[in-house]
């Protein structure tokens, strides 16, 4: 029998072919989000880096709660955090960024963006799992 807001697992092929698809689609918006928020910043601080991988946090968040309230499937969940957020979220760009924050002696923004990406991707994080149980809570329903 099915879970909840699921359907019967996919096939591997198909499973592949989705995830790739979505991987796409994640790609396709974190540079769009990231590229909009750093030229609306117009600062030298990876600004669009730091939204995108904590809309990312939290966003997993969300699909995580959604996950353990049996609200979406394990394939839904599959294709959200590895196809999508995998292609969505930054740890190599804010790791690049640091390191040139680094190599260009500018320590104080090196030691800001590694507080912040974790601490702020943390925090998000648990908000995200905040939300997913508010929706679990209320049906699933927005």
């Amino acid at each position: 029998m099915p879970r909840k807001g699921g359907s019967n697992p996919l096939q591997p092929l198909t499973r592949i072919l989705m995830l790739a698809l979505i991987g796409a689609a994640g790609t396709v918006a974190r540079y769009a989000f990231a590229g909009l928020i750093q030229k609306l910043s117009g600062a030298s601080f990876p600004f669009g880096t730091l939204a995108v991988n904590m809309a990312g946090c939290l966003l997993f968040g969300i699909v995580w709660s959604l996950f353990e309230g049996k609200i979406i499937s394990p394939d839904t969940r599959l294709l959200i955090l590895v196809g999508f957020m995998g292609a969505f979220t930054t740890f190599s760009t804010f790791t690049f960024e640091t390191g040139q924050f680094l190599r260009d002696g500018q320590i104080g923004f090196a030691a800001l963006n590694i507080i912040i990406q974790n601490t702020g991707g943390l925090a998000v994080f648990f908000l995200g799992l905040f939300i997913g149980r508010i929706l679990i809570f209320k049906g699933g329903h927005l």
